[in-house]
């Protein structure tokens, strides 16, 4: 229905008098300023006809041409005209309510599965309701707001219950006149539409045209369900529209939306489950959140009792609440019905299970197997199985379609008659959706489509499109959606000899260890390079794991490993991570990012810019760590010997267990990464004595609050001779001149310290010279020396220019970001020429400098044989002095193999030099930010990790 206002309010119009209509077309000239809208050329509407004139309202004012009509009618005395506008509009908008009221109430009654009473259900979601309606009813201004929980927790029904009581007249009247909902899942295989044609569809006869509802778009709110299940991914675009009547890519109009450039004053209401809350808010406008929290113990046992009618529901919730992990389970109420449901078909034929369930694939197998007993009892297995098999490649088929709803045809053509649909649904695997099947829940079609690969035999022809084995593993590493990760857990979960146990008394053989070999061949084709873009986030792998328990099974995957980096933001992260790192006998390399807030024991407001409605009772996770078992566990583990915490919030406590941990003659760990951990002068002391007796060769304490009081306690460890360190980073540590005392003597006392990175401390040119005097002395061992950013000036050249001399083991120096300026450069220059001169690498970048040092560049240049790479990086030089240095760089005698320049700030002819150098030069490169890339490492910086803390 794709009427539009035109004859209704032509129909209007044609009750004007010529004397109305020509002061109503007079006013319109500066009506259209009080909606902040441009008025029609008074050219274009002075002799025009009725008719034309809706046609140029309609073009110019679309869905604000109500309003300034209904004004305008006041002006023009035919209030009665604007009255009996107003009681239309109240009659269509009643008639539109009635219909969603009917619409929704069978939804409700045949398709919605709560599975307890209304007003039960009320008691359940009742903050969650007050949230919603304080959210819209103190605001008349447009809002977004999302319903937000994990799977499972009953956020589509809540937005289906939203939408009735809307419609019933008991929730939200006065804030919106129409609400519109839709499942976008439902859009997978829609390559354009209009966001008209959406909204016309849901429309009845009379009940109104589309611009007559958007006449107030503040009274218009969009329920949208189902982003989880969308095929594509939507994002922060530049290419959206404002035309809702325009037939857009599907992607196009849902971000459109989602971004307030298509009706921006209209109100939106969302269901995002956990993986599409994090993709989808990116592109809202201040969203309110309202989680849907699960089940209450007490909830739980009314749910029990009403499933089992008799006192049997007491001693099954005693029961699931002596299995901690199945009685957690039970508060998401998709779970907690599974569950019950299994239990009652095993009571209902007196063959209950040996075990309950641990794991989603073992519940989902549970549930299924019973219903099937309960139904097919006396049924062979070969009958079964080919029954089974039919539901299975209807769901695996939808599955690579991306398909949730099936059609009659759909189900015909894998084989399933209605005879068997009418089983199915009395099963609890289907229910209808209007005209059409859908399974119960979506994760059950996953469910279904992974059991396929276990039923599948030889070489049976199925769909084209339905890939095998490997393919799928494939798409589940390549893909982002919820769906796809959802299927990887049930695939790892059903590998077990458990899940075997269970289907093949009903179904016959299942190729259990068949499928185990094709996961661990998938994962062991990978390069080490493809795992780290494919894994995505090892999080994932480790949940798959973990819902795979069996021991052999996660060695064998996690034996493929020898460097992993695993991001940990919550408790339930960091227990996945353990029970997975532990089986990793393999793991050389580990870098572990942990968010501030998994050890925070209060919610820190900086962890979310959400103005949040959030009911779940805050944790202290504190004591997950601080026990020091994820320490022991990774310290221990034989071929771990890098170690990477770089923004991980540790406090004195978990230092204390880290370095407990470290003491142990079993671990191997050489190199050590903690940079942004927030540790303190207390916590950098632990350390220290930590290792004094270890075998770490490096360690990294960057942008660390250490202070010189740190510093201090380190030096004392370099002082003892069973230290071993070879490198220390100590960048951003807070330390000032005072701490180069301490470091003077430490490095007169150490053997083995070659790299000291002390870069962005304020240690001036006094701190420096301290350290010079260490650096004279023939026994310093210290060959790359940190000092960019140390507020140094050409006063502090001279003592450095000695260093060059006398010191045959410094080969590195980098002084960027100093305040050197041409003195200190000619001083650094003049000691370059010196023949006892054995630096190989000299940053001079930032360092306030001119082109009249490049003749003394030059001349090192050309002079000094052993350097190797010079960084110039961000200073301010000429043409003509880069003319000097590139007659230099072409100079025989020249041995320099990296430059550090960023080209495209030069004008065009200086790049064209340098262009031609590196043509001329094939050793040389000029580069920009030449040695980012080691520090980066060095440090244990990781460029890629967006941390809060």
């Amino acid at each position: 229905m794709m009427e539009t206002s035109g004859f209704g309010l032509l129909q209007y119009l044609q009750k004007l008098s010529d004397e109305e209509f020509q002061r109503f077309k007079k006013l319109l000239r500066k009506e259209p300023k009080k909606f902040k809208v441009k008025p029609i050329s008074w050219t274009k509407i002075k002799n025009t006809s009725k008719e034309d004139l809706v046609m140029h309202l309609n073009k110019h004012y679309q869905e604000k041409v109500w309003n300034i009509v209904l004004s305008l009618f006041v002006q023009v005395n035919r209030e009665d005209l604007s009255t009996m506008i107003q009681k239309e509009r109240i009659d269509k908008q009643i008639k539109y309510k009635e219909n969603m009221k009917n619409t929704f109430q069978h939804i409700w009654t045949l398709e919605t599965n709560t599975h307890i009473p209304d007003s039960s259900y009320h008691r359940i979601i009742e903050l969650q309701y007050r949230a919603l309606q304080d959210i819209f009813y103190w605001d008349s201004e447009p809002i977004t707001a999302v319903v937000s929980g994990p799977r499972g927790q009953g956020k589509t029904i809540f937005l289906r219950k939203v939408m009735l009581d809307w419609a019933a007249g008991n929730l939200l009247q006065n804030r919106f006149w129409y609400v519109f909902f839709f499942s976008v899942f439902a859009f997978n295989n829609t390559t354009e539409l209009s966001l008209a044609e959406l909204m016309s569809s849901n429309l009845p006869e009379s009940s109104g045209t589309l611009d007559d509802i958007l006449s107030d778009p503040k009274r218009i709110l969009f329920i949208l369900d189902g982003f989880n299940y969308l095929k594509f991914d939507l994002e922060l675009r530049t290419n959206l529209s404002n035309d809702y009547r325009k037939k857009l890519p599907t992607e196009i109009v849902l971000s459109s939306l989602l971004q307030k450039i298509m009706l921006p004053e209209c109100s939106l209401l969302l269901e995002l489950g956990n993986t599409s809350f994090r993709k989808i808010t990116l592109l809202l406008q201040y969203p309110r959140e309202i989680f849907i929290t699960g089940f209450t113990e007490q909830t739980i046992t009314f749910y029990c009792v009403s499933q089992f009618k008799n006192h049997r529901g007491i001693q099954i919730f005693e029961k699931l609440k002596g299995i901690k992990l199945l009685f957690t389970l039970c508060s998401i109420p998709f779970w907690c019905w599974m569950i019950c449901r299994s239990l009652k078909c095993q009571y209902d034929s007196r063959e209950v299970e040996k075990h309950y369930g641990e794991t989603d694939g073992l519940i989902y197998t549970l549930f299924m197997v019973s219903a099937f007993k309960a139904t097919y009892s006396r049924t062979t297995t070969r009958k079964n199985r080919i029954r089974i098999k039919t539901l299975c490649t209807l769901a695996v088929e939808g599955m690579w379609k991306q398909v949730y709803v099936f059609d009659s045809e759909d189900l015909r053509r894998n084989g399933i008659s209605e005879t068997d649909k009418a089983v199915w649904l009395r099963m609890n695997f289907f229910q209808n959706q209007g005209n059409n099947t859908v399974f119960y829940h979506h994760s059950l079609q996953w469910y279904f489509a992974i059991l396929f690969y276990f039923l599948k035999q030889g070489k049976e022809k199925h769909h084209p499109m339905i890939g095998s084995l490997p393919q799928l593993l494939g798409e589940m590493y390549a893909h982002k959606q919820n769906q796809w990760f959802q299927a990887q857990v049930l695939l790892f979960g059903m590998t077990t000899e458990k899940v075997a146990s269970l289907l093949e008394p009903c179904f016959g053989f299942v190729s259990t260890e068949e499928v185990r070999q094709e996961i661990i061949g998938y994962i062991k084709s990978l390069s080490q390079q493809e795992c780290n873009e494919k894994l995505v986030s090892t999080g994932k792998l480790f949940s798959c794991l973990l819902d795979n328990n069996e021991e052999r099974f996660v060695r064998q995957v996690m034996d493929l490993f020898e460097e992993i980096t695993v991001d940990i933001s919550n408790a339930d992260d960091l227990t996945v991570a353990q029970y997975s790192l532990q089986q990793a006998s393999k793991l050389k390399h580990l870098r572990l990012h942990i968010q501030k807030k998994v050890f925070s024991e209060i919610r820190d407001p900086e962890d979310g810019d959400l103005e949040t409605f959030n009911f779940r009772k805050e944790c202290s996770f504190m004591t997950n760590f601080g026990d020091g078992s994820l320490f022991r566990t990774l310290l221990q583990l034989p071929h771990l010997k890098h170690l990477n915490l770089y923004g991980t919030n540790l406090s004195n406590h978990v230092v204390e267990m880290l370095c407990s941990a470290l003491k142990c003659s079993t671990c191997k760990m050489e190199e050590l990464l903690l940079g942004k951990c927030d540790i303190s002068s207390e916590a950098c002391g632990i350390i220290a004595t930590a290792l004094i007796n270890s075998k770490v060769k490096h360690l990294s304490l960057v942008a660390n609050p250490l202070k010189n009081k740190g510093v201090m306690s380190l030096c004392e460890m370099l002082k003892n001779p069973n230290c071993v360190l070879e490198s220390l980073m100590l960048s951003y540590c807070c330390l000032t001149f005072i701490a180069c005392g301490s470091l003077y003597e430490a490095l007169l006392s150490n053997k083995h310290l070659s790299l000291l990175d002390l870069e962005s401390n304020f240690l001036e040119d006094t701190g420096v010279n301290l350290l010079c005097e260490a650096l004279k002395d023939p026994n310093c061992t210290l060959e790359e020396l940190w000092l960019s950013g140390c507020y140094l000036t050409s006063e502090c050249c001279e003592a450095i220019s000695t260093i060059f001399t006398c010191n045959k083991n410094l080969k590195t120096l980098k002084l960027g970001n100093n305040n050197i300026q041409d003195i200190g450069v000619k001083q650094l220059c003049e000691a370059l020429c010196h023949p006892n001169c054995n630096l190989q690498c000299l940053g001079l970048d930032m360092c306030e400098f001119t082109s009249d040092c490049c003749e003394d560049l030059a001349l090192a240049l050309t002079t000094c044989n052993t350097l190797k790479s010079l960084n110039l990086d961000w200073n301010l030089l000429e043409h003509s002095g880069l003319e000097v240095l590139c007659d230099a760089l072409n100079h025989k005698d020249c041995n320099l193999k990296m430059l550090g320049l960023d080209k495209s700030l030069f004008p065009e002819k200086s790049q064209t030099l340098l262009q031609a150098v590196e043509k001329e030069n094939k050793n040389l490169n000029v580069v920009h930010f030449p040695w980012i890339e080691e520090e980066c490492q060095k440090r244990g910086v990781r460029l890629v990790w967006n941390s809060t803390n």
